[in-house]
């Protein structure tokens, strides 16, 4: 804030100051509010808002907690969305040291470059390509076919269409915060290490990995978030056996007419993701604070 007086001067820090309290409320305070308020009631009939069946109760906390199918599509839904973080960790480890401390600037920009062009798309369109590459008569079976690798056509549609989608959508936010951690690892360090004796994987293990530690939670707690709140992805490529959670939350509000419901269920997703980073912050022993640089 000190900063920011002597840089700016005291009335436009207070302006600054004040849009971002203003977003604050607006945007994720009052929303989220709302969401509680609607949760804690019932679904009533317009002329009966307000009335004496008008009450804060958690009788739709308690019919997730006794609905079987919707509870394992809830715990199926962070199991995926765990999955696809730890994918999209592997994907973009090696892509992010190769970026960081193998690549020449020019090397570098090219696949940046070539990795954020497909991103000015929109997102929905981006899922419908992987609709047609996965299709039964797609691009993907006619090549497996034609190679000999496959007798007929697979259907992909399911829960490897949805992780592979849900990967390639979501490496960004993977790749540029461990980009951003290891681009600042002095290559000294490692020709240190390899200098001497230590192998490949233990530099990675003692040297690079506890560097760039925090860029990886956050590419994680981004990738997590994003992959147990996505809809298209499951919507478009999902099977009848591959529900996410967030297509009930969708059905309740859209299709059910039921938004206190509705919002019990969104705000029981929200609650385990924020649990569920928060314990890995802690047991990647990486503070909140170097989440949000």
């Amino acid at each position: 804030m000190r900063d920011l007086v002597q840089r700016f001067g005291g009335s436009l820090t207070t302006v600054f100051v004040a849009l971002v309290l203003l977003w604050m409320v607006g945007m994720v305070l009052a929303p989220n509010l709302l969401m509680i308020d609607y949760a804690l009631r019932p679904n009533l009939p317009p002329a009966q808002i307000g009335g004496p069946n008008d009450h804060y109760s958690l009788a739709n906390f308690t019919y997730l907690a006794g609905e079987a199918t919707h509870r394992a599509i809830f715990f199926k839904t962070i199991w995926a969305s765990a999955i696809v973080t730890f994918v999209t960790l592997v994907v973009c480890y090696p892509l992010a040291f190769w970026l960081a401390q193998r690549a020449t600037p020019a090397q570098a920009g090219l696949a940046i470059l070539g990795l954020v062009i497909p991103f000015w798309i929109n997102e929905v369109l981006r899922t419908l390509a992987w609709y047609i590459l996965l299709a039964f008569r797609g691009p993907l079976n006619a090549v497996l076919l034609a190679l000999g690798l496959i007798s007929e056509p697979v259907r992909w549609a399911g829960d490897g269409g949805v992780l592979a989608a849900m990967t390639y959508a979501y490496i960004l936010f993977m790749l540029f915060p461990i980009y951003n951690s290891m681009e600042s690892l002095e290559a000294a360090q490692i020709e240190a290490a390899r200098d001497l004796g230590a192998k490949s994987w233990r530099i990675h293990w003692r040297v690079v990995i506890p560097h760039a530690k925090a860029g990886i939670a956050t590419g994680c707690v981004f990738t997590f978030m994003l992959a147990a709140g996505s809809y298209i992805a499951p919507s478009l490529l999902g099977s009848p056996g591959s529900r996410w959670f967030t297509e009930i939350i969708y059905n309740w509000f859209f299709e059910g007419g039921d938004w206190n419901r509705g919002a019990a269920y969104a705000l029981v997703l929200l609650v385990l993701c924020l649990a569920v980073v928060l314990a890995t912050l802690k047991l990647a022993r990486v503070n909140l604070a170097d989440v949000t640089k």
